[in-house]
């Protein structure tokens, strides 16, 4: 079950992108956390407890919502704009 469900911007264009390989629609506009968090329940695991986090700060400061791309390039989901095509991986992002 997601943790965010959108209220606007439904009208907005669509952005295809995948999440740990499973096919996935955001909308223009969104940040990358935004676009994983109205899909998903959690964002990643703590790489301390494995506890799930979801973004703290929402403005690249806290550090707690690194992803990692499929071609290795972590970023920060919560500063970082959706763009079309990404292969973001958020089962590896506690242990890149």
């Amino acid at each position: 079950m997601p943790l965010l469900h959108r209220l606007v911007r439904t009208d907005h264009p669509a952005i295809a992108f995948t999440l740990d390989g499973e096919p996935c629609e955001g909308r223009a506009g969104d940040t990358v956390l935004t676009a994983i968090l109205t899909k998903v329940e959690r964002l990643r695991l703590s790489e301390f407890s494995a506890s799930p986090r979801a973004g703290f700060c929402q403005m690249g400061a806290c550090q707690d919502c690194w992803v990692v791309l499929e071609n290795g390039e972590r970023l920060r989901a919560c500063s970082t704009a959706l763009t079309a095509g990404m292969r973001i991986l958020t089962r590896r992002a506690r242990t890149a």
